[in-house]
């Protein structure tokens, strides 16, 4: 079977705002290395990764040059500029994506802690379904309310997942999930939401609870913990 393409792209444009910092929260540093250098190792170090797409502030191509880029050596990596929602940066990064790219994952700048077997298993799952998300089940118990404020019911936990990412699509089908949403007017949460407009069945990959997005100052410890006990075992 000929090999795959796969390309990455790594939306890094959010400002944060909740981080409560002066610069954008992917400069942040866990154990002294920057938050993005976490996430951009992964990838450049997998081998079914061809491509990494980082698209960030075009007023950040400085910083991330000088203090991701060029410290640690990165060959994959191609800087676009992105948009001003999550949605149009991840287009601008799929625009900018190699043509011969068969699958295509989406992956947050700050998840600094996917595993390689999680990205590894989304590409072969991909290949046979079109369509994957890393999520976990849901740990704590969910309500449903109304306007205001009161329960509506409660849904069976079973059934609920937490999305993380990558997610994963082949090249077209994210594409066209895109094109298609721009040309209703249409912003989602994530790309999966674009490409389960498209009536595409989305399968989930289980992930891991460590793979969390850094959001809050309180994140920033709870990875930092993570991190140095994977370090402790290896």
């Amino acid at each position: 079977m000929e090999r795959l393409f796969t390309s990455v792209i790594i939306p890094a444009a959010g400002q944060g705002r909740r981080m409560n910092s002066t610069i954008n929260k992917q400069y942040l540093t866990l154990n002294e290395k920057p938050i993005l250098a976490y996430t951009l190792d992964v990838f450049e170090k997998c081998s079914m990764i061809n491509e990494i797409v980082l698209v960030i502030n075009k007023d950040e191509f400085k910083i991330c040059e000088q203090q991701v880029l060029k410290p640690y050596h990165y060959t994959k990596v191609q800087l676009v500029e992105g948009g001003e929602t999550r949605q149009q940066s991840v287009y601008a990064g799929l625009k900018a994506v190699n043509s011969k790219a068969d699958i295509v994952m989406v992956h947050d700048g700050a998840r600094p802690i996917i595993q390689e077997s999680v990205i590894i298993k989304s590409i072969y799952e991909t290949m046979e379904h079109q369509a994957t998300v890393v999520g976990v089940p849901a740990k704590n118990t969910i309500k449903v309310i109304n306007a205001s404020g009161f329960v509506e019911y409660t849904p069976n936990r079973d059934y609920l997942i937490e999305i993380q990412t990558p997610q994963t699509f082949e090249h077209q089908l994210l594409r066209r999930a895109h094109e298609n949403a721009i040309e209703e007017g249409v912003e989602g949460t994530d790309d999966a939401f674009l490409v389960e407009r498209l009536s595409c069945p989305v399968k989930i990959v289980v992930g891991q609870y460590t793979n969390i997005k850094i959001t809050t100052p309180e994140d920033l410890i709870i990875a930092e913990s993570i991190i140095k006990r994977y370090e402790k075992k290896r």
